[in-house]
């Protein structure tokens, strides 16, 4: 690569290897790249010049948000990295928010929170508005906001060509469908523009009961009662539940996180005393606090430790489907089960209004298992085969929790239609599949109504 093809970047900051601040523009929560090069650029031109050199070059781009990327798309060895560190500006307008394609959300709670205003995210500080915001958002106000994505109203978008175009309902709306649940497929966005929502604060804490959750029986009651007080609980309540291995000889004893998004008392205290009921409690944290403060930083694992998730949505969360799943849980004692409550304003949305369709969907279900290094394969496949029994109760993937490869994962997250749509989308504003470092759609033929 020589001076003059970088000069075609236009001046834009390049780091090359070996060149301070090259590490760790090259570095995502699951990997460490080595690129040709990474590239930070300062405006939307700058962007578009990225990628017409990536383009041109025959290499591989990826884009760089936040740097949480579980998959590690975010990086990638010898092509070029576009990193977003410097379009980070968080501009607020009454109730639209402006937010830069390589903010996070601790910094855009934050700054709303003194306005008065918030959106419904993510659970974590560090984790990038795009990538999160591209493939859903279920955040702890997803039942009373929707998804991040059903708060956007429009993005400023870098298409494959270098074009700049704007996506909303108005304009390139077959685009603003799209990247709404279809991931960094379409092209690299370098503004998102929100509709925010007045709060002056939430109530948010850890509800622990002293329930063995390796007991079947004891999980499926427990399971069985939580889903019954959301089934009618209010929008403004959002709640997860989790359960982990125990440790030191102590039984793993669930917890329910709860997420009240009112600053008011007395409508908190009444929202969550049916969840007080479920069982002998050990600890109650719940309070008032400002939204910015419940979002919580990422954890990595142990160097070495291998993770093997899975998830899945449930469009009806019935006892059958608790049952099989208290099972599941009692036979994979050395692993993590979190299940996420949906409807409310998540249901709301049709399944055809943007490109996340699974809107009937109760619950997710989510697994993970962490294996010591020279973990026997027989280990995962025991995992995996205990999983697979609730795949009947399943439907679809949820893209951002997934670490599974492109070709896995991807056919899981789209009912059929959603996915031809996706395809004939992807072939008109992305032929080539320049962008193809993501849960992958590769271009598909057929026109689009």
């Amino acid at each position: 690569m020589t001076i003059f093809e970088l000069e075609t970047l236009g001046g834009e900051r390049v780091l090359l290897p070996g060149e301070e601040g090259y590490e760790r523009a090259s570095t995502v929560y699951a990997r460490t790249g080595t690129p040709a090069l990474v590239v930070q650029p300062s405006s939307a031109e700058g962007v578009a010049r990225a990628v017409r050199f990536a383009h041109d070059n025959g290499l591989t781009l990826s884009v760089r948000g936040g740097g949480h990327s579980g998959t590690g798309h975010g990086t990638n060895d010898g092509g070029v990295v576009i990193d977003l560190a410097l379009l980070v500006a968080v501009e607020v307008d009454g109730d639209l928010v402006r937010v830069g394609g390589g903010a996070t959300w601790g910094a855009v709670a934050q700054n709303l929170g003194e306005h008065g205003l918030a959106l419904s995210s993510g659970d974590t500080a560090s984790v990038g508005v795009g990538g999160l915001t591209l493939g859903g958002g279920l955040g702890w106000m997803v039942r009373e906001f929707g998804l991040a994505l059903d708060q956007l109203v429009e993005a400023e978008v870098v298409l494959a060509n270098g074009d700049v175009v704007t996506a909303s309902d108005a304009d390139n709306p077959e685009l603003f469908w799209a990247l709404r649940g279809g991931g960094g497929n379409f092209g690299v966005v370098t503004a998102f523009t929100f509709r925010a929502h007045a709060l002056d604060g939430v109530h948010f804490g850890v509800l622990q009961f002293a329930v063995d959750a390796a007991n079947a029986d004891d999980l499926y009651d427990l399971l069985i009662g939580w889903r019954d007080v959301m089934r009618a609980a209010p929008d403004r309540l959002t709640t997860t539940f989790l359960a982990v291995p125990g440790f030191d000889g102590q039984p793993s004893s669930p917890q329910i996180f709860a997420c009240y998004g009112d600053a008011d008392d007395e409508a908190a205290r009444e929202a969550i005393a049916p969840l007080l009921t479920l069982g002998a409690l050990t600890a109650n944290t719940v309070e008032r606090t400002a939204y910015a403060e419940i979002l919580s930083e990422a954890q990595h694992p142990p160097e070495g430790v291998r993770i093997v998730n899975n998830n899945g949505f449930t469009a009806l969360f019935d006892n059958e489907a608790v049952e099989t799943l208290a099972r599941v849980y009692s036979a994979l004692p050395g692993s993590v089960l979190m299940i996420r409550y949906l409807g409310g304003e998540f249901s709301r949305v049709e399944p055809d209004a943007t490109a996340f369709a699974h809107r009937d969907s109760e619950a997710l279900i989510i697994s993970a298992a962490f294996f010591p290094p020279g973990a026997p394969e027989e280990a995962v496949e025991h995992y995996q085969a205990e999983w697979s029994l609730l795949l009947p109760h399943l439907q679809g993937l949820y893209g951002n929790f997934s670490v599974l490869a492109s070709d896995l994962a991807t056919p899981l997250m789209y009912p059929p239609d959603t996915f031809d749509r996706l395809q004939r989308a992807k072939s008109r504003y992305d032929p080539g599949n320049l962008f193809d470092q993501n849960h992958n759609i590769r271009p598909g033929s057929g026109d689009w109504r």
